[in-house]
């Protein structure tokens, strides 16, 4: 699902206009990004949890060559499945 299909999905959903829900999608991303910039965490009870978390300098190879490189620490977004959305994920393979 790309993020046309998403806002149409909300839409129908919701039973709103598709501009509206545009602009729901969108002041929904803005808002996650802006608070994981900031170094918060957003945790929806039952879906899931966005965070931030630092991953260490460390050494790798260049797969190309095979020489050792040194990879810089980074920040990187996590997103962790709630229980709930768990089971209802598996409920579905099941």
């Amino acid at each position: 699902m790309n993020k046309a299909e998403l806002v149409a999905a909300v839409a129908e959903k919701a039973g709103i206009q598709r501009t509206v829900a545009e602009k729901a999608v969108k002041a929904f991303t803005d808002v996650v990004s802006e608070q994981l910039v900031s170094g918060d965490k957003i945790q929806l009870v039952g879906f899931g949890t966005f965070e931030v978390v630092e991953r260490a300098a460390r050494e790798g190879r260049n797969p190309k060559s095979g020489e050792p490189m040194k990879i810089e620490a980074s920040k990187s977004p996590k997103f962790k499945a709630g229980k709930a959305l768990k089971d209802m994920v598996n409920e579905v393979d099941a």
